[in-house]
């Protein structure tokens, strides 16, 4: 009972300190395109295209006042 818990517990500590790789060629976006052009996936904001500068912009916007504390309490 005993020896199968540590050579269990051994495993893990081998086996459990794994990483991912974290070098730029998996990344999606790479870190030289402006982030109004880099979004290509489902979870975009509807009739929102990848470029579209000023609708980014506004949408910032938007998404900034929701988080304001002080619109939310009515000051």
């Amino acid at each position: 009972m005993m020896r199968t818990f540590i050579i269990s517990l051994a495993a893990l500590a081998v086996f459990g300190c794994g990483e991912k790789s974290q070098s730029q060629a998996d990344a999606r976006v790479s870190g030289d395109v402006p982030p109004y052009k880099g979004a290509h996936d489902p979870y975009v904001v509807k009739g929102w295209t990848p470029g579209n500068k000023t609708e980014w912009d506004t949408q910032m916007r938007a998404r900034a006042q929701v988080q304001n504390e002080s619109v939310k309490i009515g000051n």
